[in-house]
């Protein structure tokens, strides 16, 4: 046996290539677990009713595994065959599930990306990390997962496929924290430029970019991260999964993002390193798809939104095919991966490791919490909240809602006036719960104004305003009897951003007739006209926006450059002066400045801001131009 296996190993020269180091430093770790006879084995109850060996013992602190953490973005439970969908979209999925631990209700904490997935990371709640909207930074007194694997030894990358989760030029600032490669770079999309090469990228190519780390970086273990944006609207799945889905497209995103995480899966098990590899996949959070009215995500807190598909293949494969029943949340997927690669919990994080469940066949469910201060941040109406405990559904909003899950899956009938005891005891949890787990240390942040312009191009409202207090994010309408407005414009701002200027008009005047003071929606209505040509019907919904929100910085220079068109060059400098204050690397707002201080005779501050425009971007056209023909004026 042992000549046998000596006997297998690689040439070597091929021991040079980092992959294949690793191959056969896991195949020699496989072989000493395979054959070691001190680590005794115990018989843990699986769901289904079926007996699995899992190992007594994690192996020892200096063979610690391989992790892979996929995160599917915006992805359903119910579109997953391993949860008993019939719609074969998910053959690779299906196939990992046989080998892993199938967590059937799993739940988010948040239905936006960024917040999502600080939970994920950290381990912690959005009333304790404080990350609730879009470009928050991740504070450093956080846990953060990919930090502690690093101070382990780990080589650590990052491949994300949307500027929501860019570090540095996106909205999620902090991200890149204990990361060795964190690949983003993404970018504004101007009009006319293709989405998947400026603010998203497909998921094949996202895992072509994680391959390629991967076969480059030096032996030991390795922490990877895979992030698939495909089901985000909008669904645009590439061929042939547009022809084989054209009725159903975000099916077809959904298939298409599945098939990425085969090849990445088939790349593991090509160079050995798939059986000994520690792997996670889940979705961030769902999608509505119109129910309960909602098209999208974001605002309500129902299932379509939260019910979100767990993986979690354990290293050798242990405990393959289990099913687990149990609620569980994604703020524990932080602790139950350090927890199985024997490496200590920080005391920090809010969750528990899922694996505690294995140790008993009536685990009792966790409740699960859930909120989203969208509504109130994007559009001026209530947060929500939510608890899941027992066979109920808790929603506090201004119409305070209770569904009964076991009876009603759905959550189509509302128990909360039949059934006010339990509902008045549920809210008292919640508030407890709350309470508990919003304890925190840090430092509130407001998100950088530069920010919140690249989220337009993915249809969300952001908002530049300081951290409200909670009994002001209660107030205000209930998102259920507005949920049409949120629905017309998040389909007017991707109108906007693609160009379809006559589409987004009456979609904007629709909701401004309902809302005459909703800032994004009068911006959105100025941008419009003003591409349309219509200039002076543009200056007033620009400055109704800037007069509700005047550190908007998008705002302000779509007016300067609606005032500069009009003629109004004067009006339009402060406008240009106050966006090149706040966001100092933005090239195009240095160049408008430029053109407006040319236009009113102050030459020397239009050179010197033509120098900034070029010193960020040396190739910039019009900003050459503009300087040359004012140098060959003033010969």
């Amino acid at each position: 046996m042992e000549w046998a296996f000596w006997g297998s190993l690689p040439m070597v020269d091929s021991l040079f290539n980092p992959m294949a180091v690793r191959r056969f430093t896991l195949s020699l770790l496989l072989f000493l677990l395979s054959t070691s006879s001190s680590w005794p084995a115990q018989q843990t109850p699986a769901r289904n009713g079926a007996s699995r060996t899992v190992p007594a013992k994690a192996p020892a602190k200096n063979l610690l595994p391989n992790i892979l953490l996929i995160t599917l973005d915006t992805t359903r439970a119910d579109r997953m065959g391993f949860l008993g969908s019939t719609r074969s979209l998910t053959p690779n999925l299906d196939a990992m599930a046989k080998q892993s631990l199938v967590f059937s209700h799993a739940y988010s904490h948040v239905p936006i990306t960024t917040a999502s997935h600080t939970t994920i990371l950290t381990g912690t709640y959005p009333q304790y990390n404080r990350v609730n909207d879009f470009g928050v930074p991740l504070s450093d007194k956080l846990p953060y997962l990919p930090d502690v694997l690093h101070h382990r030894g780990y080589h650590t990358g990052a491949f994300v496929s949307s500027i929501i989760l860019d570090p540095l030029d996106g909205t999620a600032p902090g991200f890149d924290r204990g990361f060795d490669v964190y690949d983003a770079g993404f970018r504004k999309r101007p009009r006319g430029a293709d989405r998947y090469k400026t603010v998203e990228r497909r998921s094949g190519d996202v895992v072509n970019h994680a391959l390629g780390w991967l076969s480059q970086i030096p032996n030991g273990p390795f922490f990877l991260w895979v992030h698939l944006y495909d089901a985000h609207d909008p669904y645009d799945p590439p061929s042939p999964y547009k022809e084989r889905f054209a009725s159903t497209p975000y099916d077809g995103e959904i298939a298409y993002a599945d098939s990425s995480v085969g090849e990445l899966l088939d790349e593991l098990r090509k160079h050995g390193l798939y059986d000994e590899t520690l792997i996670a996949v889940m979705a961030d959070h769902g999608e509505s798809l119109g129910a309960h009215g909602e098209n999208t995500h974001g605002v309500f807190l129902y299932d379509e939104t939260l019910h979100v598909p767990l993986l979690i293949k354990l290293p050798l494969n242990r405990a393959s095919g289990t099913r687990v029943d149990a609620r569980v949340g994604l703020v524990d997927v932080a602790p139950t991966l350090l927890g199985a690669a024997g490496i200590a919990i920080p005391k920090e994080m809010q969750g528990q490791s899922a694996l505690e469940l294995l140790k008993s066949d009536t685990a009792q469910d966790r409740p699960a919490y859930a909120e989203t201060d969208y509504p109130h941040r994007g559009f001026g109406w209530s947060s929500l909240r939510a608890l899941r405990t027992g066979k109920y559904l808790y929603i506090q909003a201004p119409e305070r809602e209770l569904y009964n899950q076991a009876s009603d899956p759905g959550e189509l009938h509302n128990l909360a006036s039949q059934s006010a005891a339990v509902a008045g005891t549920l809210a008292s949890q919640l508030q407890d719960f709350r309470a508990k787990t919003s304890q925190t240390l840090l430092d509130l942040a407001k998100p950088d104004p530069e920010q919140m312009q690249k989220l337009q191009s993915l249809g969300y409202v952001g908002s530049s305003t300081a951290e409200s207090q909670d009994d002001k994010k209660l107030s205000g309408a209930d998102p259920k009897g507005k949920i049409r407005i949120s629905n017309d414009l998040h389909d007017a701002m991707l109108d906007v951003e693609d160009a379809r200027y006559q589409q987004a008009v009456p979609l904007l005047q629709g909701i401004l007739k309902e809302e005459p003071n909703m800032p994004v929606a009068n911006m959105q209505y100025g941008i419009a006209q003003a591409r349309l040509g219509n200039f002076s019907e543009a200056l007033a919904p620009l400055q109704k926006a800037i007069k509700a929100l005047p550190d908007n910085t998008l705002g302000r220079y779509e007016l300067g450059l609606a005032l500069f068109e009009s003629g109004d060059w004067k009006a339009a400098a402060p406008e240009f002066e106050a966006v090149v204050e706040r966001t100092p690397r933005w090239t195009d707002a240095h160049f408008s400045l430029a053109a407006v201080y040319a236009r009113i005779d102050r030459v020397p501050e239009a050179m010197a801001e033509l120098d900034t425009t070029l010193s960020l971007s040396p190739d910039h056209y019009r900003a050459n131009l503009l300087r040359g023909r004012i140098l060959s004026l003033q010969k």
